[in-house]
C-alpha cells in the first residue's frame, strides 16, 4: 500500500530528504569524553559508542569531498481533471501552476486543463568511482532533461544519466572527471541498532551540511511497496539531502538517504536510508545494462496478528498471510492460494509482510525459491520461479459464473477483493453475491461474508466445495454481517424460517 500525500497531508512519507543541523548532546552527556581506536588505513578513528558522542570532524573532512549537490532541470506535464480539481491539501495547493490550472477550469469550464512546466529541484549524491561514477536516488533526477553536478571545489559538471531504478530510489550518473575522490563502502549488516550515524547533504540548498544522529531501527519496511529494507535514524534529513551518504561512526558509507515520515514536510526525527549493498546491487545492474531487474511474485500480503495465528493455528504471530494470488502469476504457478501463510523463504524466517516482499524484490527473474507455507494447519513447500517485475503475466480466461456457486445450498460467492480483506480484518472470506433456495431460507443475505464452514477458513470457492464435500448434510458457516459475526446452520433441505 503506498500513502499518497496529495490525499494525506497530514501523514506524508517524504521521498524528498535532507540533513539539517540536529542537537548531538543531551545535557547529561555533554561531559563524556570520547574516546577512538585507529582505523586501519584511513587515519580515521572508530568511535566507541559506550564512551561518549563519536567525533566526526575529522570524518567530515575525510569525505566531504566525495558529496556532491545535484540540481536538476526539465519538464513535466501538469493537469487537473474533475477528480483531483477539489482535492485538498497535498501537492496541489503547494503547487502555483496546479492551482492556476484549477481556477483555469472552474473559470472555464470542460474536462481539465494541461500543460507542460519547467521542473527545478536540488539534491545530493556523492563518488564511488575515481573516474566519475555517482549514485544518487531516483526521485531526484526524475523529469530531468539535464543534471548538474557541483563539487566541493566549485567544479560543475554536466551529468550523464546512465540510469534509474524507480522501484528501489536508485540512480547512476556519470561525470566526465578523473582522480576524483571516492567514499569507503561499509557492511550494513554490521550496524546496530543504537550505534551513531552521519549524514551529509544540502538540505534546502545548503550545500555540504552534517548532522549526526543513531541507528533507530533496521529491516525496517514502508508501505510504498518498494520491498527495500530502510535503515531507520533519527539523523536530521530534509528536503535536498536526497541521495547523500549515511556514514557509519568508520567513516564508512552504510546506506542512502531515501525518505523522511513527516507530518509537515519537514524532518521530524524519522529518516530513512536504503543499504548501500542493495544500491550497489543495482548499480552494478544499471552500469552493465542500463537497468534494473527484480523478481516478482504475484502476490499480496498482510501482516499476522495474534488472533490471526489462533484462528490459523499457528504457534507464534509471525509470518505473511497471503490476502490475493494474481490469476497466471508465479505465485498461482507454484500453488500458493489465498490463506496460505508464509513462514519462511529459502530457509529464511518470515517474521512480517515486509520480509516477503524485501527477498522477492531483491531477487532475481528467474531465481528458484522455497517458500515454507503453513495451509490447513499443516507445514508445506513449495518452490516457485520468480517472474520479472514490470512484465504482465498472460491474461487468464474470466472464470464461468458456475466456478463460484455452490448449488446444493444456492449460493454465488466469490473471493475478496485485498481492499475488503483489509476493511473486515481477515485473511480469508468469501463473498455472498448472491442467494437462492436452502441459503436464502437459512437466512443468508447477499453482502455477507463467509469466513468458515465447519471451522475450516475459505479463501477460494474450491476451498468450500473440499469442505463441504466431506462434512455430513449440515454444515455451520461463520458468516460476517456488517461488525458481526455469527454461525449459520446450512443443510440441502433447510427447512423456511
Amino acid at each position: 500500500m503506498t500513502i499518497d500525500s496529495r490525499k494525506h497531508p497530514a501523514r506524508r512519507l517524504s521521498a524528498r530528504l535532507s540533513l539539517s543541523l540536529a542537537a548531538l548532546l543531551g545535557a547529561g552527556l555533554a561531559g563524556l569524553p570520547a574516546v577512538h581506536a585507529a582505523e586501519p588505513g584511513t587515519g580515521i578513528p572508530a568511535a566507541v559508542a559506550t564512551a561518549g558522542v563519536p567525533d566526526f570532524s575529522q570524518i567530515t573532512r575525510r569525505y566531504g569531498p566525495t558529496v556532491v549537490n545535484i540540481s536538476i532541470s526539465g519538464m513535466r506535464q501538469v493537469s487537473v481533471g474533475p477528480d483531483t480539481a477539489d482535492m485538498p491539501g497535498g501537492d496541489n495547493e503547494a503547487d502555483p501552476m496546479q492551482q492556476f490550472l484549477r481556477r483555469f477550469q472552474q473559470q472555464f469550464g470542460g474536462a481539465g486543463a494541461s500543460m507542460q512546466v519547467p521542473v527545478r529541484g536540488l539534491g545530493s549524491g556523492f563518488i564511488v568511482s575515481e573516474d566519475g561514477l555517482i549514485l544518487t536516488n531516483a526521485h531526484v533526477i526524475a523529469n530531468a532533461s539535464d543534471v548538474v553536478v557541483k563539487l566541493t571545489d566549485r567544479r560543475e559538471f554536466h551529468a550523464r544519466v546512465i540510469g534509474s531504478d524507480t522501484k528501489t530510489d536508485i540512480a547512476v550518473l556519470k561525470i566526465d572527471a578523473q582522480r576524483l575522490p571516492t567514499v569507503s563502502i561499509g557492511d550494513p549488516a554490521e550496524l546496530q541498532v543504537g550505534q551513531w550515524v552521519l549524514a551529509i547533504g544540502a538540505p534546502y540548498g545548503f550545500e555540504n551540511s552534517v548532522s549526526a544522529g543513531v541507528v533507530s531501527a533496521k529491516g525496517r519496511s514502508l508501505p510504498d511497496g518498494s520491498g527495500v529494507p530502510f535503515i531507520q535514524t533519527d539523523a536530521a534529513v530534509n528536503p535536498g539531502n536526497s541521495g547523500g551518504p549515511l556514514f557509519n561512526a568508520r567513516g564508512e558509507v552504510v546506506g542512502i538517504n531515501s525518505q523522511i515520515y513527516s507530518r509537515t514536510g519537514g524532518f521530524q526525527g524519522l529518516s530513512f536510508a536504503i543499504p548501500i549493498d542493495l544500491a550497489l546491487k543495482i548499480q552494478r545492474q544499471i552500469v552493465a545494462t542500463g537497468h534494473a531487474s527484480h523478481g516478482l511474485l504475484g502476490v499480496s500480503v498482510q501482516e499476522m496478528n495474534q488472533a490471526l495465528a489462533e484462528a490459523f493455528r499457528l504457534p507464534t504471530p509471525t509470518g505473511a498471510i497471503l490476502l490475493d494470488v494474481q490469476p497466471g502469476s508465479p505465485g498461482a504457478k507454484a500453488g500458493l492460494l489465498p490463506g496460505d501463510v508464509i513462514v519462511g523463504v529459502d530457509g529464511k524466517p518470515i517474521a512480517s509482510a515486509g520480509d516477503v516482499q524485501t527477498l522477492v524484490t531483491m531477487a532475481q527473474p528467474g531465481q528458484r525459491l522455497l517458500f515454507d507455507v503453513w495451509r490447513d494447519g499443516q507445514a508445506g513447500h513449495l518452490t516457485v520461479t520468480l517472474g520479472e517485475a514490470g512484465k504482465t503475466a498472460s491474461p487468464q480466461p474470466a472464470p464461468s459464473p458456475e466456478a463460484h456457486t455452490l448449488r446444493q445450498f444456492g449460493l454465488q460467492l466469490r473471493p475478496l477483493q485485498p481492499v475488503e480483506r483489509l476493511a473486515i480484518g481477515s485473511a480469508v472470506g468469501l463473498l455472498v453475491e448472491s442467494t437462492s433456495g436452502p441459503s436464502q431460507a437459512a437466512g443468508m443475505q447477499t453482502g455477507d461474508v463467509v469466513l468458515s464452514i465447519n471451522g475450516k477458513p475459505v479463501a477460494t470457492v474450491d476451498q468450500a466445495r473440499a469442505v463441504v464435500k466431506n462434512a455430513g448434510n449440515t454444515v455451520a458457516l461463520l458468516v460476517q454481517r456488517g461488525g458481526e459475526r455469527l454461525f449459520v446452520p446450512l443443510s440441502p433441505k433447510a427447512p423456511p424460517r
